[in-house]
């Protein structure tokens, strides 16, 4: 049964007053409260757990970046050592297939001079050396060498050096290549040597 109090007012009337329903409420808002302290414990867990787990992630995504650094670093000083020492050998042994190719035109060569010792036939030797000649020049342009062709050229200074300026005989041979003191050759598309000319004024 629900309790009563009873109550004196201030103008000597009296009240009467559920005591029990003004517990039950009392007991509620303390339930409340200790609800809402129990959530917010439980709220307050899950976060610092999941602190201490992106601590630990974070340190364990580190140690692996600093893995992969220290790989790609190794590979790195691995791939410029072998560059450093294929340089090295392009530059000591870069010229052998042109090297190679040369050896039989020698070979021609010192036939050739063997043959002069004994030759009587001046024709004969000129022939011979003229076809060493042009084999050479087909060595070479196997190898991207390429003579010049420089007669009646208009003067370029990319590929002529102007060793002397001469009158012309013409009109149109001024400005032009009249004679060239030595050929030039390319290298595929870039001058391997400049043609010495003299140039018409």
């Amino acid at each position: 049964m629900d309790k009563e109090e009873k109550i004196v007012n201030t103008d000597n009337t009296e009240s009467t007053v559920n005591t029990e329903c003004t517990e039950h409420a009392d007991d509620k808002a303390t339930k409340a409260n200790e609800n809402t302290g129990a959530t917010e414990n439980t709220e307050d867990a899950p976060k610092e757990e999941t602190l201490e787990d992106k601590l630990t992630l974070a340190e364990a995504r580190i140690a692996e970046l600093e893995k992969e650094r220290l790989y790609k670093q190794a590979e790195f000083d691995n791939y410029r050592k072998r560059i450093i020492k294929e340089k090295a050998d392009l530059i000591l042994n870069g010229g052998r297939k042109v090297l190679e190719a040369m050896l039989p035109v020698i070979d021609d060569l010192e036939r050739a001079l063997q043959h002069m010792e004994k030759a009587e036939d001046v024709e004969a030797v000129r022939e011979g050396v003229d076809l060493i000649y042009k084999k050479f020049l087909k060595v070479m342009e196997a190898q991207g060498v390429t003579q010049m062709d420089t007669k009646d050229a208009d003067f370029n200074t990319d590929f002529h050096e102007a060793v002397t300026q001469f009158p012309a005989p013409t009109d149109e041979l001024k400005g032009k290549v009249i004679d060239c003191t030595e050929k030039g050759y390319m290298l595929n598309d870039t001058v391997l040597r400049y043609a010495k000319v003299v140039v018409g004024i």
